[in-house]
């Protein structure tokens, strides 16, 4: 089970004021494409699974602070991957990375006190497509991500799709 309302706990680069944001913008994106609690997210690609979501009520107030849908599925998609990718590889979110590097977040152990990078990690959200715009999407984050490779470090892209939902993970 992923559960949304887990990402107000926060991480190691994820305050929990934060978490409970990307929970928030998850849960508009979900309901936004008729879904209700307990839908069946399938993950597809190098890692596969199945599992029910669940999300915190969403709120007028919600509504409105997540208006832009561009944003929302942005902020959406980067809750549920960072779940996924903890759930999925036992790796969590331990440092924001900076523009221009060709992904979002350093990954590592999170009981680990020194925070020492171990992984990449690129998300992208969309809030409707099929199958084939998230492989292509996805392909095009795996590329993106060649800007980081002097790092050798392994470099982890989910894609969300809200609308069925998936979520495609690949690696590199």
């Amino acid at each position: 089970m992923i559960q949304l309302s887990d990402l107000s706990r926060g991480m190691p680069a994820i305050t929990p004021a934060f978490g409970e944001y990307l929970a928030q913008a998850g849960a508009v994106c979900l309901e936004s494409q008729g879904h209700s609690q307990g839908k069946l997210l399938s993950v597809f690609g190098k890692h596969q699974g199945t599992f029910p979501l669940t999300w915190p009520p969403i709120t007028d107030q919600m509504l409105r602070c997540l208006n832009d849908p561009e944003e929302a599925t942005a902020h959406g998609a980067v809750g549920i991957a960072v779940l996924l990718t903890k759930k999925i590889i036992g790796y969590s979110v331990v440092e924001r990375s900076r523009k221009g590097t060709g992904f979002d977040y350093w990954l590592g152990e999170s009981n680990n006190d020194l925070f020492q990078s171990m992984a990449r990690l690129e998300v992208l959200g969309i809030r409707k497509g099929d199958k084939a715009s998230v492989k292509c999407r996805a392909k095009q984050k795996l590329r993106q991500t060649e800007l980081s490779d002097v790092t050798s470090l392994p470099a982890h892209i989910v894609v969300v799709e809200f609308g069925q939902p998936t979520a495609l993970m690949e690696a590199k």
